[in-house]
């Protein structure tokens, strides 16, 4: 019987192809070039988010098909693209990165990456190897410009899991008490729909993030090539003519691309306020330092943190930005933070 193959959602709009394995030996993959993998031993991950979203549960000798990716995961994995044919790999995420670890968090100590090996690179019947980057997705030059004049509100964090893809969520929640059209979406990050998905189903009309334009990941890219995925990502709402526009950058403000995005004028001028999301209260007083000197000043401080009302009450004795929780957020009392032209982000000369 022929093995099924379990398809990742990043290969979702792959329905031809072929199998080329004579070039496994003598070709250096790129990050978004599609393939075919035997898992040889289960790891970190069990389980891939396939085609149609759902969550299928892997096992040895099983064939899956992924891209190659890098990955930036400060409580989980650090790993990369081989800068050489390789043919033993590991599943950096479960919506089809694939590539070798570079390191991982301590707790994953004990836990070693779910092992795969190259079978065969999956090719046109010209036989040029696929490559998921804007396969199916008309891709546009960044130009800053934003459908409907829609204010853009930007979610950022201190860190990985400080809250930001929550924060965003209930803020796109409160922002449709107002009876306006809320879109999402997810500029940076790892293949993976739950935020998405969280964001939508929070109330959000329509939600996008960045393997709508077949990247199964965004580290290492470039800042021009991350600003075009912005401006496809920004037209491919343009139909849906959205009032406002939450959008995330995931991980923290140290993070690669998060630093050169919050530092480049032009993606900023498309900004009109932020919301900072933090763990813990000291830290929301360095991203507020770091964040000043990049010229900004978000509108609105929330995260992780303000599940406790003592580090609420730290923060708000040193500053005078709104402190919100996620059920402030959601409610809609404070929205009028976000329609303040002008008062959020102020650009660096």
């Amino acid at each position: 019987m022929q093995a099924r193959i379990k398809k990742s959602i990043i290969c979702k709009e792959i329905t031809s192809y072929q199998i080329d394995s004579t070039r496994n030996n003598t070709y250096t993959p790129i990050d978004g070039d599609v393939a075919l993998f035997e898992v040889l031993e289960i790891g970190k991950h069990q389980s891939i988010q396939s085609e149609t979203k759902r969550i299928v549960s892997i096992f040895e000798g099983d064939v899956i098909m992924a891209a190659f990716a890098n990955r930036y995961a400060t409580s989980q994995f650090e790993g990369y693209v081989p800068d050489r044919p390789t043919e033993i790999l590991d599943i950096l995420g479960a919506g089809g990165a694939i590539g070798l670890v570079a390191s991982k968090n301590a707790a994953l100590e004990d836990i070693e990456p779910t092992k795969l090996r190259l079978i065969g690179f999956a090719t046109t019947t010209e036989g040029q190897i696929i490559n998921t980057k804007f396969l199916h997705t008309a891709r546009h030059t960044f130009n800053g410009y934003v459908p409907n004049n829609a204010k853009i509100i930007l979610s950022v964090g201190s860190s990985m899991d400080s809250g930001k893809t929550t924060s965003a969520a209930f803020t796109a929640r409160g922002l449709k008490t107002t009876g306006k059209k809320v879109a999402f979406i997810k500029l940076t990050g790892t293949s993976f729909t739950k935020d998405k998905d969280f964001v939508f189903d929070c109330g959000a009309d329509v939600t996008v993030d960045f393997t709508d334009c077949g990247y199964p990941s965004t580290y290492m890219c470039s800042k021009e090539e991350i600003l075009d995925v912005y401006q496809s990502l920004l037209m491919q709402l343009e139909p849906h003519a959205p009032d406002y526009i939450v959008m995330e950058i995931a991980d923290g403000l140290l993070e690669r691309e998060t630093d050169f995005l919050l530092r480049d004028k032009a993606f900023m001028q498309t900004i009109h306020s932020m919301i900072f999301s933090c763990g813990d209260s000291l830290g929301v007083f360095y991203g507020l330092q770091l964040l000043h000197s990049f010229g900004i000043v978000p509108a609105v401080i929330c995260g992780r943190f303000t599940m406790s009302p003592l580090l609420i009450q730290e923060v708000k004795a040193k500053t005078n930005i709104p402190t919100l929780d996620i059920d402030q957020l959601a409610n809609g009392e404070y929205i009028h933070v976000f329609d303040k032209s002008g008062m959020q982000i102020v650009h660096a000369a």
